[in-house]
């Protein structure tokens, strides 16, 4: 009917007759269940960039809007089977806002919220005529007349909300203006049915709270029951392989990793593209988080440069994402700059574990490029001799493994400060990184006989490799090293283990440098 009064459904038919498109809109009944009421019926979801959050605004609105009528675009859908289908289809007011419209030049910024308040009211002005009279409390004031009138509310669909605090990183008091709009938009306002907002951050906090907190926000930390929604789940990555004859295989080594909730998701952009074009590659780069990435890679937050090499190395490192502000500029250590990774897609959160990671080859590309562009002087020239280092451990060469870390060690020297096991056990996963290839991922401290070992690499299914156990001693000997493997038989490996097993003892002493001893383990 208008363009952001009770649209039309055009965006939502083109994706639903695409050449790929997944069924998501049994994601319509959990909003069905929210209407109306006062405590749920705030939502605002935050997805990484290309995660399918404005195909999921556009289902939406075609769904609710009285605008059009949408039956056969939802004939045979799953959303069809649910009792409440028939009862809310087409039969709702739907505001429909996508703010980047509104917002995609800086000349823009002082503008906008009038701007957008004036293109609905416009529409609002066309369906209602005089039941209204615009005053100084601009939209919200308009809207409450008519539901006075009326009373008939209306469901909000914001898509982008989000793009404000992207692209006026600085402006506070811009942030802070948007933000007032929004609670004034929203909170107890009797005309809201529903309120629907997506986009890539959460909701900005000033301290410890949401500035608006009335909604309720389905994160990549706190997925909720919206996990499977947003982005394909493996079963549908794998159909859409065997439709096209794609290697799955591959194809999940490239792309899956996304550990939302309990479901396994990858980027539907980065699955369609690659069936596009048959082509194995990362589609990351060029997006506007991609500068992000390189900036807050260089800066060292508490050793934050460390925590990037172990992820780079397959280990997932924990962090206390409470602290995060939800905007691009406020930082008060570490866990806030991993916390915005995760939000822009470069990590993975494991929830049971409170654990970010690489979630798969396609991001671990992009750290690389911002590696080899940033300023990680030496950590290209390490990883590049990680190859003949494992060659020579298969080897049992311990003196060619420690001339090698030696070198790692001062091509590293200006972000790695040996100062315990901790850094040298960083030194050791950028002289295994090429395991990667041939080793499942690393387990650090793994529990086994009387103690922990501090690094144990095992060996893909069907690799024909030996394990590696690892002990680390800082200013004492590679050989106590060893024996404390076997005092403590760290190698007791669960008896379903029968393959190869290599002791690696290495030490650092601040007078020798670096020793290391390599034996094959004998089970007893």
């Amino acid at each position: 009917m208008g363009l952001y009064l009770n649209p039309e459904n055009e965006a939502f038919r083109q994706a639903v007759t695409d050449d790929i498109y997944i069924d998501k809109t049994k994601m319509i009944a959990i909003m069905n269940q929210k209407l109306n009421k006062s405590r749920v019926k705030y939502v605002c979801v935050s997805r990484p960039r290309r995660f399918g959050k404005s195909m999921a605004a556009d289902m939406l609105a075609a769904y609710y809007s009285k605008g059009c009528d949408s039956t056969e675009l939802f004939a045979d859908r799953k959303i069809e089977k649910e009792e409440s289908f028939r009862k809310h289809l087409n039969q709702h007011n739907v505001i429909r806002i996508d703010i980047q419209r509104f917002l995609f030049d800086e000349a823009h910024l002082d503008i906008f919220i009038d701007k957008i308040q004036e293109a609905v009211i416009k529409d609002l002005r066309e369906e209602y005529g005089d039941y209204f009279t615009v005053d100084q409390y601009g939209l919200p004031g308009v809207l409450g007349q008519i539901y006075g009138r009326t009373k008939q509310g209306f469901i909000f669909i914001i898509d982008e909300w989000d793009c404000v605090f992207r692209f006026a990183k600085e402006q506070q008091e811009i942030q802070k203006a948007y933000l007032d709009f929004l609670r004034g938009l929203f909170k107890g306002a009797e005309y809201v049915e529903l309120a629907y907002m997506t986009g890539i951050l959460p909701i900005k906090k000033y301290g410890e709270h949401s500035a608006i907190n009335i909604f309720k926000e389905f994160s990549m930390l706190n997925p909720g029951p919206f996990a499977e929604y947003f982005g394909f789940t493996e079963g549908e990555v794998e159909g859409l392989c065997k439709r096209y004859n794609v290697d799955y295989g591959k194809t999940r080594e490239w792309y899956d990793g996304y550990l939302i909730g309990d479901f396994h998701i990858y980027n539907p952009q980065a699955v369609t593209e690659l069936i596009d074009s048959g082509v194995f590659r990362s589609y990351w780069t060029g997006t506007e988080t991609y500068e992000a990435l390189k900036i807050y890679m260089d800066m060292d937050f508490d050793g934050l440069k460390e925590t990037v090499i172990r992820m780079l190395s397959n280990v997932s490192c924990e962090i206390d994402p409470s602290t995060c502000q939800n905007d691009m500029t406020t930082f008060k250590g570490k866990d806030d700059v991993l916390t915005l990774l995760l939000h822009l897609g470069y990590l993975s959160f494991d929830e049971k574990s409170s654990k970010v990671f690489i979630p798969n080859r396609e991001i671990a590309m992009e750290f690389m490029r911002s590696v080899k562009t940033g300023g990680w002087d030496g950590l290209i020239q390490a990883l590049e001799r990680s190859n003949e280092l494992l060659k020579k451990t298969w080897e049992l060469d311990g003196e060619a493994v420690a001339a090698e870390m030696a070198a790692i060690h001062r091509e590293t020297a200006s972000m790695l400060k040996y100062s315990n096991e901790n850094s040298l056990t960083c030194t050791i996963l950028i002289a295994y990184y090429s395991a990667k290839a041939y080793y499942m991922n690393p387990l650090l401290e793994l529990p086994s006989g009387k103690g922990y070992a501090d690094v144990v690499y095992l060996p893909k299914r069907d690799i024909d490799k030996p394990a590696l156990v690892v002990e680390l001693k800082w200013n004492q000997s590679a050989e106590s090293a060893v024996a404390q493997i076997k005092e403590r038989k760290y190698a007791d490996w669960p008896k379903e283990y029968t393959g190869k097993i290599l002791l690696i003892g290495i030490a650092y002493d601040d007078r020798k440098g670096h020793t290391c001893i390599i034996e094959e383990y004998t089970r007893p």
